[in-house]
């Protein structure tokens, strides 16, 4: 299912995130107050504009409430990012994603209203992307530019169905490589054994066909 998301800040960070969301098949807008940043990316993005986003009026033109996400990826700015954050949920923002560097950033963002806080480690980028493009993605490793492992939970009509049962892997594409249910893991899980509500499945596939899984689950 296609997402809509606002990115504010467009360095190495946002830049990445917007890059990755928009080559999933997302509709991004990239957001800066340096007009130099916004030029150099203008030609990737249908959508990219500038201003001040610490104006709570410059915000109210995005109509950001109408948005899966926004996410806040200044680097160097942390009362901006507070700023914006809050602003963001005063104005209805659907969910909020704020970059942080310290776990006191991250307390304080938590405390005026973001809903996510990432930190910026190289992988943290392709991980959020796929979060935010899913409905229900847990977890992402990427193995190769075409496959990748993912934690979902288990569609509903699986319940009480076992893995036989359902063929899962020649009708979703995908391969069970282990279960979780809370905390416990079963590394190899039987052709025979069924499913519970709370289960989680450990799956290893191309994105576009976990993505169609995903979108069954909502």
């Amino acid at each position: 299912m296609k997402k809509s998301v606002i990115i504010i800040g467009i360095g190495k960070f946002g830049a990445h995130l917007a890059e990755k969301m928009q080559d999933l098949g997302h509709d991004v807008l990239i957001f800066d107050r340096n007009q130099a940043s916004i030029e150099r990316f203008a030609t990737r993005f249908a959508d990219a504009q500038v201003g001040d986003f610490t104006n709570e009026d410059v915000l109210k033109e995005l109509d950001v409430s109408s948005y899966d996400a926004v996410c806040i990826t200044i680097g160097d700015d942390f009362e901006a990012s507070m700023i914006t954050t809050m602003l963001l949920k005063r104005l209805g923002a659907r969910y909020v994603v704020v970059r942080a560097r310290s776990e006191t950033e991250c307390d304080l963002l938590r405390k005026v209203g973001a809903d996510e806080i990432v930190y910026a480690d190289g992988d943290a980028t392709d991980k959020l992307a796929m979060r935010l493009g899913g409905n229900n993605i847990f977890d992402y490793i990427q193995l190769t530019d075409g496959y990748a492992i993912f934690e979902v939970p288990i569609l509903k009509s699986w319940e009480g169905k076992s893995i036989a049962e359902l063929d899962i892997r020649r009708r979703f594409k995908i391969n069970i490589v282990a279960i979780k249910n809370d905390e416990v893991l079963d590394p190899t899980p039987m052709p025979d054994y069924r499913f519970k509500a709370d289960d989680h499945i450990l799956v290893i596939g191309k994105s576009r066909d976990v993505f169609k899984l995903d979108a069954k689950n909502i």
